[in-house]
């Protein structure tokens, strides 16, 4: 295991701590000047992962949802989610997650989301492969919108395929892309309240050293477009031509 791995794992350790003991505490919800909303658990954890970044990686920038950017320069960056889900988290329900991922030249190069109100931690690093709970995965080799299972938000583009597929549901945030990792859902398509890179930068190493691949909702390989789409590749191209159906 590589020490940036390694600290990436550590630094997902402390936010599943601080995290946990927060949940279901009765926080109060603010919202903010982008009309998201924000914990207090929010905060806590990503400044814990700053202090410990800045302390372990003193030459690396940082960018984080909840203080924004700060550039060191070089060629390295750290991309932090506290709570990718807040809204999940804010009400009770498990199905919300740390994300922390790390970008070198402009390439994410490893991911980390923990999700422990689920029990589950899926980890990658470029050329390395992928691991859910440290176990390798991969993603399913179904070939057919007939015989998938699709995460779709309602979209009115995606009401033709959503009818085709043998089951189609809803799963926000990190959870859809990460069972398409595993290999139980074949395709999920997010972006329906714009999304950031903190929300994108982990799921998509994770999902590209599952096997799958990993665009925008034009195709293009980048997480900084503010939608997503993740299949296990043999779908991507029939879930890109439904979002261009006018």
């Amino acid at each position: 295991m590589s020490p940036d791995l390694a600290l990436a794992l550590r630094l997902a350790d402390v936010a599943d701590a601080i995290s946990l003991r927060l949940f279901r505490s009765g926080l109060a919800i603010e919202t903010k000047s982008d009309l998201t909303p924000v914990t207090e658990a929010d905060r806590a954890v990503e400044t814990e992962l700053r202090r410990m970044l800045t302390a372990e990686r003193p030459g690396d920038a940082i960018l984080g949802e909840e203080q924004g950017v700060s550039s060191v320069g070089g060629e390295r960056r750290w991309i932090l989610d506290p709570i990718d889900g807040t809204r999940s988290y804010a009400r009770g329900i498990p199905t919300w997650a740390t994300l922390v991922a790390l970008e070198e030249s402009g390439d994410v190069c490893l991911g980390v989301v923990s999700a422990p109100a689920l029990g589950h931690r899926w980890w990658a690093m470029r050329g390395a492969g992928a691991f859910a709970n440290g176990e390798r995965m991969s993603v399913s080799t179904v070939a057919r919108v007939e015989d998938a299972v699709l995460c779709l938000p309602l979209d009115t583009r995606l009401s033709e395929i959503t009818t085709r597929a043998w089951h189609a549901r809803g799963l926000g945030d990190f959870w859809g892309h990460m069972l398409v990792a595993e290999g139980a859902v074949d395709g999920t398509v997010d972006g329906a309240f714009g999304l950031s890179e903190w929300d994108l930068a982990a799921v998509q190493v994770i999902v590209e050293e599952a096997g799958g691949r990993f665009s925008d909702f034009s195709g293009t390989r980048r997480i900084d477009a503010g939608t997503a789409i993740t299949s296990n590749g043999l779908l991507h191209d029939e879930l890109l031509n439904a979002l261009a159906t006018p």
